[in-house]
């Protein structure tokens, strides 16, 4: 049973609010210390931010993440479409009857596929339009909402921690480590991603299904009474089960036409090109749609296809065309909370970025750790801590990468220790904290979408969070010991 009683929380924006200006605290402090420019070799000095810098950095994260904002009104306008068939809230009440008794199952089989997303290509923002989704078709099931966000937050994240071909996790450590000339195995790092990502996966949905069968059996909800009355509202009635509901043929082909948007999504962000070496390029003719083929896709492509795809869901399950605007408005107006979120989130980077201070902490962090003449294990266990704390403030994983292999892997090559190793810590370390940490855009919105407040996600996932970072702990320092 649900807790009764209000409970005061700060609110998502006050929370970026406050770890923005925390960081600009810290610009103040370290103003004036020297760093290498990573591009062009350039001594530059860090800078303290100023007011205006403070003022106009959420608008200038707006500009910085306009990409992920588009995609992310697309997918609002989409799901609307949907939404307006039925399709979606019937299609959820089916499912959940015809898998009475074995709702667990479903919780491991839809973790394990957003966790092929993680790893694949590091699903994120693209997984915002399923919290709510999820949310309501585990509250249907008999769960909370709770379950429904771990489902994709630690699904996604479980595989984007143990990164294998994620061109903005792997890709992007592994192209920063070889530009300045070091050699990296990616078999071995391969291998790494894989241990990492299905033992984080295996620990995720264990915490995840224990957690749903006591909500199963009436012991008790981390949310309140009314955080989940507040969910009900905003799912629409989606989370009550009509015994005799059916799906209509339109509304089968709108389910169809659905899951082919997000197949399509998936191929189009999978960097194909980079996986066969440059030597196949069967995909040429699908650059017709956007300019990109599935390969080469980014926000701008998938924003352009969920459009489309959702017009064609409203032409296929929607009667009345004149409902076809109001929808996409009402989609857009739904998202405009999380794309603040996002934008709030996204100024704390521009701050880092402008000032130089996150180039400075990785510069000055990283040499002072390789100069310390200690053990491989200990080395790599202390380089593990260090990137999780670099991750708090370069939440980006490409960012990190940029900034942190190059000056990482000749430092680990030039001691005879394994490259690899040293790159899976970057990409785990930003996977793990992006598994919690406020400045992350899409976890803030996609936490804001099912109604699940951020402190309540830390407070209950705390102990497994606990476990993953130890047990990623114990497998990066084995393997540089023993590589």
């Amino acid at each position: 049973m649900a807790k009764h009683g209000k409970k005061r929380s700060l609110s998502t924006f006050l929370i970026l609010l406050l770890v923005l200006l925390a960081v600009s605290a810290v610009t103040w402090m370290a103003a004036g210390n020297t760093y290498t420019d990573a591009e062009t070799g350039a001594l530059l000095t860090v800078s303290g931010a100023s007011l205006s810098d403070i003022l106009m950095a959420p608008i200038a994260g707006w500009h910085n993440a306009g990409d992920v904002i588009a995609f992310v009104f697309a997918l609002g306008a989409f799901l609307s479409l949907l939404n307006a068939t039925g399709a979606l809230e019937t299609g959820i009440h089916v499912l959940v009857k015809k898998l009475h008794g074995k709702e667990l199952l479903l919780i491991w089989v839809l973790m394990f596929l957003f966790s092929i997303g993680g790893t694949t290509y590091g699903m994120g923002e693209e997984s915002v339009g399923f919290y709510i989704l999820l949310a309501a078709t585990m509250m249907a099931a008999g769960f909370d909402p709770m379950v429904g966000a771990a489902t994709v937050l630690l699904g996604a994240g479980s595989g984007t921690l143990g990164s294998t071909i994620n061109p903005f996790a792997t890709g992007a450590a592994v192209d920063a480590a070889t530009g300045v000339g070091v050699n990296v195995n990616m078999g071995v790092l391969y291998a790494q991603g894989i241990i990492l990502w299905l033992g984080v996966y295996v620990l995720s949905a264990l915490f995840v299904t224990h957690y749903a069968k006591q909500v199963k059996e009436g012991k008790g909800s981390i949310l309140t009474a009314d955080q989940i009355a507040l969910c009900r509202e905003a799912y629409g009635g989606a989370d009550e089960i009509d015994d005799n509901v059916r799906l209509t043929g339109r509304q089968k082909v709108s389910l169809i036409l659905f899951a082919l948007a997000f197949l399509v999504m998936i191929l189009g962000f999978i960097p194909w090109g980079s996986l066969s070496q440059g030597i196949y390029d069967g995909l040429g003719w699908s650059a017709f749609l956007t300019g990109n083929q599935l390969g080469d896709w980014w926000f701008d492509d998938a924003a352009t296809w969920f459009l489309l795809m959702g017009l064609i869901i409203g032409l296929v399950g929607i009667d009345d065309r004149s409902r076809f605007m109001p929808c996409i408005v009402t989609g857009f107006a739904d998202m405009i909370s999380v794309n603040l979120v996002i934008a709030l989130a996204r100024a704390t980077t521009v701050i880092m970025a402008e000032t130089g201070l996150g180039s400075w902490l990785v510069e000055t962090s990283i040499t002072a750790l390789s100069s310390s003449g200690l053990p491989a294990g200990v080395f790599g266990f202390l380089d593990y801590l260090l990137h999780i704390g670099l991750s708090f403030l370069v939440p980006s994983s490409s960012g990190l990468a940029g900034l942190s292999s190059p000056i990482v892997s000749p430092i680990v090559a030039g001691m005879g220790w394994s490259v690899e190793t040293s790159i899976m810590i970057n990409v785990a370390a930003n996977g793990f904290v992006n598994l919690f940490t406020p400045t992350c855009g899409f976890i803030m919105g996609g936490l804001a979408l099912a109604r699940v407040p951020w402190e309540t996600w830390v407070k209950w996932s705390a102990k497994l969070l606990a476990m993953i970072a130890v047990f990623a702990a114990a497998i990066l320092t084995l393997a540089m010991i023993l590589l």
